[in-house]
């Protein structure tokens, strides 16, 4: 979007991305004390949630004509709320056996790696059609995650993996 609409030089998209790694490095502390603080689930939806908002202003970059410095702002933005994605790892971490980790791990590397394949063709051909609209697919996306993280118990722990099962209350020693 920003070489395509705005027509950024390479110097210009580099200097973009320098300040997104500057800012992620800023701001990474942060990111792991909120998920330590607030918890997977309380994290993931105040990431989901943003990233929503992200998603429907980059439309509204297409849809309303809002200009570059909007559209730099929200890359910025974008690329901190899904450095939040860390508590997915965390929320694994507590839940998942240590056998499971490594086969689990792969699994979801080929699954991304599918996605990989199959969204940049679909989504490049409604580019092609509506830039726009790409931003409101990812915004649905994004509301899918913010539904499936309200499952996310508040202490998940192995057995109390979902809001839908009973915590372990361990019984009390005789």
């Amino acid at each position: 979007m920003m070489v395509e609409r705005f027509g950024f030089a390479v110097h210009e998209v580099t200097a973009l991305f320098l300040a997104n790694l500057v800012a992620n490095m800023l701001f990474a502390p942060l990111m792991g004390r909120a998920v330590a603080r607030f918890g997977e689930r309380a994290t993931l939806l105040f990431e989901y949630a943003g990233l929503i908002m992200v998603f429907l202003a980059y439309g509204g970059i297409y849809f309303f004509g809002w200009g570059v410095v909007i559209a730099a702002a929200l890359y910025l933005i974008d690329h901190l709320f899904f450095g939040l994605a860390l508590a997915l790892k965390t929320y694994f971490q507590k839940i998942a056996d240590p056998g499971d980790i490594a086969p689990t791990a792969a699994v979801a590397f080929t699954i991304n790696h599918i996605a990989a394949v199959f969204l940049p063709a679909g989504l490049g051909y409604l580019w092609l059609v509506s830039p726009g609209s790409v931003f409101f697919a990812a915004a649905g996306i994004a509301t899918a995650s913010f539904v499936l993280a309200l499952l996310i118990p508040r202490h998940p722990v192995p057995g109390y993996e979902t809001v839908f099962q009973r915590p372990i209350v361990p019984a009390p020693a005789e």
